[in-house]
């Protein structure tokens, strides 16, 4: 409406102008001709609306994920087809994998429920969108982002009895005759599950079994499992396998992963004053590198044990073990074995506590130094104090910096050097409380020991050129890889099935100082990976739409954004231009009548 106005008021001025102007004042009928043509043309210029505002039809969205079916039965994604119809929408979006136009298939066959892609595209459009689901949605946050007058459809089956292998949780590599300890995690689904028990097996062969008792609806429980590695050295293939009575659905019983064996560790953890700090400093070590790790505590003087095992070794074999480690990590007393920098070879970590207790320090930011990207956001105003030692003086950075309480009293507490190799000093005690606080603080702990231990192995973590950064992944996950060296920036890796003879080719390029590269997802098996420098395992599982998981959206109304709203235009509306032509032509006629031009 107010284009309108402004074209009706510049038409009539403009008009009123050139008539009083050319002493044709007194020509009324003219002179609104005149006018009416001018507010026309400044109309169609601006393109006013021709018409009432109507809001566009919206969307029909489906989820087209295999959740629909992990029952076994078609009826619910028949009834989703059919909600989704009636909406009447002109056009049908099917999303999971990713969001597309077309029609409802016969089964879904999506391996996961992203909205993301639904809520851009609704975004860049304005139109609203009518989501058809089963609730089970991976980034449900984002529905609210959808334009106002979206709503959600959410059909729900007949619940029955399941339980699921949901995730293990362990090391990545091990050295061989070492105890390792695998936690796996499992869920019901919606009418629980009944009693059973899970095995981890190499092959036909079990390795250890655990009973599971029932569960109730959606519930998890976390199983610990251990076992000793023996065989040759070499990525080898284990799997979970969960047996419960009355089990609806087999798909989500196992779950695959892989193990590397190695001869010798190549990183070593040897404490002399095992504490908190060590513990978990040796947990964060073991998670961040995909390494054979081992780690050796001193519980008396010349006693020393091999953690999880827990068996008794000599002083000679943690020294030989230090010092011919590619990284090797000293905590309390560093100079047990001698000057550190002397006997061992390889990157080298010194955890130096202060001999006794003193005041409080807390963190307080992370100067220049190659572990700033990963320091550069850590919460440091909300971390619990520590205990700072003394700093070694032939440091070349500083990596974290404390101050004490209300004081100006500065302390480091990481610094580090690279030549002639790379070394790091922690001299602080009390870095458990990070963890144990947890939430960020624990985050924090995480991401400051990580990447140390990151930077520490920059230079070389493992002989391939490239290799699978976690364990195991998920179809219609991507697939995250790591390099080898520092040194490479692309790698190329030959994948094939190990039940097929096809093989594919994958260029990876690694991001930086992440030294990762992700590429698309693989359907569910196992795979031979060969790469420069070796060859390896990459086991898929089956996709996280077949684990028992609680509906996450409800039916009802969604969205805050802006919806457009259509209303057709004054340059499409033919009549617009024929009465403009009429009124200047009539006017021409009536101007030569009074003698005007």
């Amino acid at each position: 409406m107010l284009i309108w106005l402004l074209a009706i008021a510049a038409g009539s001025a403009l008009a009123f102008v050139q008539y009083r102007f050319g002493g044709a004042s007194r020509a009324t009928v003219p002179l609104a001709l005149r006018a009416l043509a001018l507010t026309i043309v400044l109309a169609l210029l601006l393109d006013a609306p021709g018409g009432p505002s109507r809001r566009v039809r919206p969307y029909a969205a489906l989820d087209a994920s295999v959740s629909w079916i992990s029952s076994g039965d078609t009826t619910l994604w028949r009834r989703a087809v059919r909600s989704a119809d009636s909406v009447g929408a002109d056009t049908l979006l099917l999303l999971g994998d990713s969001v597309r136009a077309g029609t409802a298939p016969k089964t879904p066959a999506d391996r996961a429920t992203r909205v993301a892609p639904l809520v851009e595209r609704a975004l860049g459009s304005g139109r609203a969108a009518v989501f058809v689901t089963d609730g089970r949605v991976d980034d449900p946050e984002r529905l609210a982002d959808l334009p106002s007058g979206s709503r959600v459809v959410a059909l729900e089956g007949e619940s029955r009895l399941d339980a699921a292998v949901v995730s293990v949780d362990g090391p990545a590599a091990a050295v061989a005759g070492d105890t390792v300890e695998f936690n796996a995690v499992i869920a019901a689904g919606g009418a629980g599950s009944h009693a059973g028990r899970i095995v981890l097996m190499q092959g036909a062969v079990t390795l250890v079994a655990s009973p599971v008792d029932s569960l109730a609806s959606y519930a998890e429980r976390t199983v610990r499992l251990r076992t000793q590695v023996g065989g040759a050295p070499g990525p080898r293939l284990l799997k979970l396998v969960l047996a419960t009575d009355g089990d609806a659905l087999a798909a989500n019983d196992t779950l695959s992963f892989v193990l590397d064996v190695a001869r010798g560790a190549s990183a070593v953890f040897a404490s002399t004053a095992p504490d908190e700090d060590a513990r978990y400093a040796l947990d964060v070590l073991r998670g961040t590198l995909a390494v054979p790790t081992r780690g050796y505590f001193r519980v008396a003087p010349g006693r020393w044990v091999q953690d999880g095992s827990l068996i008794v070794v000599s002083e000679e074999e943690v020294r030989r073990s230090v010092a011919e480690a590619p990284l090797a990590v000293l905590h309390g007393d560093t100079a047990i074995f001698g000057a550190p920098r002397e006997f061992t070879r390889g990157a080298l970590a010194l955890i130096a506590p202060p001999a006794q207790k003193g005041d409080d320090f807390y963190a307080v930011g992370a100067p220049p130094s190659p572990l700033l990207p990963a320091l550069g956001g850590l919460p440091w105003d909300s971390l619990p104090p520590v205990e700072p030692g003394a700093a070694p003086r032939d440091a070349e950075w500083v990596a974290v910096t404390s101050r004490r309480a209300r004081r100006m009293d500065e302390r480091p507490l990481v610094s580090g050097s690279s030549k002639p190799r790379r070394v790091v000093v922690v001299s602080v005690a009390g870095l458990w409380r990070w963890k144990f606080r947890g939430g960020r603080s624990a985050d924090a702990f995480t991401a400051l020991w990580g990447s140390i231990f990151d930077w520490l192995t920059g230079d070389a973590t493992d002989a391939r050129a490239a290799h699978p950064a976690t364990a195991w992944v998920r179809s219609g996950e991507p697939v995250r890889w790591r390099r080898g060296s520092a040194r490479d920036s692309m790698a190329i890796v030959v994948i094939r099935a190990s039940e097929g003879k096809r093989a594919d080719t994958l260029q990876l390029r690694f991001a930086g100082e992440t030294g990762v590269a992700d590429t698309p997802p693989l359907a569910a098996g196992v795979y031979d990976t060969h790469t420069a420098g070796g060859d390896g395992l990459l086991a898929v599982n089956a996709s996280a739409e077949w684990l028992p998981r609680r509906p996450m959206v409800h039916s009802g109304a969604v969205g805050s954004a802006p919806a457009a709203d259509r209303a057709p235009r004054a340059r499409t509306l033919w009549w617009l231009y024929a009465i403009a032509l009429v009124c200047l032509c009539t006017e021409w006629v009536m101007r030569r009548k009074v003698g005007l031009r």
